[in-house]
């Protein structure tokens, strides 16, 4: 592993490579804070598909995308005076050292969900007027209410046991099955993402991420239909000519392997 001074003097050549880019570059001339938005989304997803693939060589590849990230936005708040490099990493070591009180100051926590609770009050302090503020408004809708769920809890606004949890569930599917019998597309549209809301927070209870967990079965359920499209070229068919029953068969070996 690299030393410290290692570390900071690999930092100071990726600066160096982004100053040389930003001056000689025509692509790296021409961005923005609002051109590189869409490509930072697009890394953060890569990273996150290397961490839940485990593959730790694209990990730190991927970390890499993210850092040239962050000192791009950070080259291009220089040159308006705005902040620099030093200013973001200032910055949040002036947060976290603000925020965590029981390690920088005299407060004592008794676990990690005090630690949680603390840290909302402390935002709040700050001046935010809700909890939920920090919640990033284009953030995906699932895992935005992974977030909502888990800032209200900060506060004491939460489920005592699973159960409840799992009786609101259950509560939530009957709300739907009675508006999919009546046919208020509208209603029936509120109630399913009830269902969703309620299922995530069930999720939060059980320490399941929820998004990892569909993000997992998106992977298995394109693995095993993907077995199935190549079961069918050596057969010589397509999908389309293919019985349910006959599918159903290479589906079962698929996931048996």
């Amino acid at each position: 592993m690299n030393t410290r001074q290692q570390k900071l003097d690999a930092f100071g050549r990726l600066l160096d490579i982004m100053d040389d880019l930003r001056e000689k570059c025509p692509w790296d001339k021409k961005q923005t804070l609002e051109s590189l938005r869409h490509l930072t989304i697009e890394e953060t997803y890569e990273l996150g598909d290397a961490i839940l693939d485990n593959d730790l060589e694209e990990i730190k590849k991927e970390l890499g995308d993210v850092l040239l990230h962050i000192v791009f936005y950070s080259k291009i708040g220089s040159e308006s005076n705005a902040f620099d490099i030093g200013d973001v990493a200032n910055s949040i070591c002036d947060k976290l050292i603000h925020r965590h009180p029981h390690i920088y100051s005299d407060v004592v926590v008794a676990d990690e969900e005090e630690v949680k609770r603390n840290w909302e009050k402390l935002k709040l302090k700050e001046g935010k007027k809700s909890v939920l503020e920090g919640v990033p408004k284009s953030l995906p809708a699932l895992v935005k209410a992974s977030r909502i769920q888990e800032k209200v809890k900060g506060v004491g606004f939460d489920f005592e046991e699973p159960e409840h949890v799992w009786d609101k569930v259950q509560e939530e599917l009957k709300e739907l099955q009675v508006e999919v019998e009546a046919g208020d597309q509208e209603k029936m549209e509120a109630e399913f993402g009830d269902v969703l809301f309620s299922l995530i927070n069930y999720a939060r209870f059980l320490k399941i991420n929820p998004e990892d967990a569909l993000e997992r079965t998106n992977k298995k359920f394109i693995r095993r239909f993907q077995y199935l499209e190549s079961k069918a070229i050596e057969l010589g068919k397509s999908l389309a000519d293919m019985t349910l029953a006959e599918m159903d068969v290479f589906w079962e070996e698929a996931k048996r392997m």
